[in-house]
């Protein structure tokens, strides 16, 4: 399923064949916690449940590490851009305590995933955005991070100021999954692969064909499946991109840089294991369903092209997730759950944020105090100026894609290649129609809460717009919140292929 994407990550693409698959699971099961997602939040928090001491299953509808986990650009840091001058003393103490004993907990798990120490920075170009760097700096220390101003990094080019934050990591996210999921099941664990679960419970997870009853469910999907808590309308899904490139010569620029201006550019160093050096670098972020991923991609490498001495694009890729309204993720017991578990909306910084949550979903299970719940607390209410913004974003998205789509052209207008709303046999409907000419036709109509889905060309899936499901051409679901597909549309021989 891995090589079925249309741009596999480099962690994906250099794992494909060391990666060993889990049988899916057929029938009822009865355990004592359940995790749904096989991403790293979901493998490190079963890893824990499982080795204090609780019969743990793990369900993943794909393959483990084959979505959000996959498609990072694996910073393992406490610097999240311009983070910490905006949530205050207490709070910002708590996020910081927090993150780094993540990264110390990533390095204590002794997973062999090419785990290197580096430098993370936040840089401006720009000298009238140097007043950010100089508050986040001020925040960040006094929340304990080992944090300090600089005008100088490694990069090729001059930056007016920086955030610079001391002995954070990188590592190969999927190497760091299948260490975790071995770990796992030599403890006695159970990973069922290619086995979606369609609904949450109290106390119980519906599978096609089963059921899973375990006293403690925990959601570790980039968006909880189950829609008790609302976490809809307080994140606002993104994507953005990012490609593994090999450059001339051994003077690879050192440590994690994050630029704050617009658009965003990230690098860091990655050795292949070929033993040739190189970089990810990333950025050109929009919102889901909007911007030209086309666009992006091209403009991605055209920047690092211009910047360091490409060789080669060895792989090209874009991720997707959450950025929570009030600026922490939502982590532990759901609203109006009992026994329900969550961990979203981790703004793209999950290779902390997912050990974060692995450690505070187990201290709640095991009944321990953990230090930093209260701040992550996934039942606070999060009413601010942005959450309305973000409800508001998807009113109108709600409203005029409908419009819109009362003026969409025949489906016999489609040439090969070419996918958006049309009307077909009177309806609207979302169809691409594939090079050789056959149309595929599924409902537009998201079946999360009823938004317009829109083409994402660079990866051939329909996205929706206002709480970021992905679908495949045939509907079939690609990420969430979401878990049916959209419904097929029977196509006419007159229209199925290019006249």
């Amino acid at each position: 399923m891995v090589s079925s994407r249309v741009h596999p990550s480099y962690w994906l693409s250099s794992t494909e064949e060391s990666a060993p698959p889990h049988p899916p699971l057929t029938g009822d099961l009865a355990v004592d916690a359940v995790v749904v997602g096989g991403g790293i939040t979901g493998l490190t928090t079963a890893l824990l449940l499982q080795d204090a001491g609780l019969e743990v299953a793990l369900l993943e509808g794909d393959r483990l590490c084959a979505n959000a986990s996959g498609f990072t650009t694996a910073k393992v840091t406490s610097l999240h851009g311009l983070t910490y001058a905006g949530l205050g003393a207490e709070r910002a103490a708590v996020y910081a305590a927090a993150n780094q004993a993540a990264i110390q907990h990533i390095v204590d798990l002794g997973i062999d995933c090419d785990l290197e120490r580096q430098d993370a920075f936040t840089y401006t170009t720009d000298p009238d955005r140097v007043g950010d760097i100089e508050d986040e700096v001020r925040a960040a220390a006094a929340a304990g991070l080992p944090a300090s101003l600089v005008t100088g990094t490694d990069l090729p080019f001059d930056v007016a100021a920086a955030v610079r934050v001391t002995d954070q990591a990188m590592f190969h996210p999927r190497k760091f999954c299948i260490g975790v999921a071995e770990r796992f099941v030599s403890l006695g664990g159970r990973i069922h692969e290619t086995t979606r679960v369609e609904k949450v419970h109290d106390g119980r997870v519906d599978i096609g064909g089963g059921t899973v009853t375990a006293e403690h469910v925990v959601v570790a999907t980039l968006l909880p499946i189950d829609d008790a808590g609302g976490f809809f309308a307080k994140a606002s899904p993104h994507r953005s991109y990012a490609m593994a490139v090999r450059i001339g010569g051994d003077d690879v620029p050192q440590g994690m840089h994050l630029g704050v201006d617009s658009p965003t550019r990230s690098v860091r160093p990655l050795r292949f294991d070929d033993g040739s050096v190189g970089l990810v670098v990333g950025g050109n972020g929009h919102k889901v369903g909007e911007g030209d991923s086309e666009a992006a991609y091209a403009d991605l490498e055209a920047w690092a092209r211009q910047t360091f001495d490409v060789q080669e694009v060895v792989d090209r890729w874009s991720a997707q997730d959450y950025s929570p309204v009030d600026g922490v993720p939502f982590i532990g017991r759901s609203p109006r759950r009992d026994n329900v578990y969550v961990a979203t909306a981790f703004k793209k910084w999950g290779m902390t944020h997912s050990q974060v949550a692995a450690m505070i979903i187990r201290d709640l299970i095991a009944g321990r105090e953990n230090p930093w719940a209260s701040v992550f607390d996934a039942t606070r209410g999060a009413l601010t100026t942005d959450a309305v913004k973000v409800n508001a974003h998807v009113a109108r998205r709600l409203v005029g894609d409908k419009v819109a789509a009362l003026f969409a052209p025949q489906a016999e207008t489609l040439a090969p290649g070419e996918a958006r709303i049309v009307e077909l046999d009177g309806d609207k409907v979302a169809a691409f129609r594939s090079e050789d000419g056959e149309l595929h036709a599924v409902s537009a109509t998201c079946t999360h809460l009823g938004c317009d889905v829109h083409w994402n060309p660079a990866e051939r899936s329909w996205d929706c717009p206002c709480h970021g499901s992905r679908f495949d051409c045939d509907g079939l679901v690609l990420e969430g919140p979401a878990t049916t597909p959209l419904e097929t549309v029977t196509v006419s021989v007159d229209v199925r292929t290019e006249k």
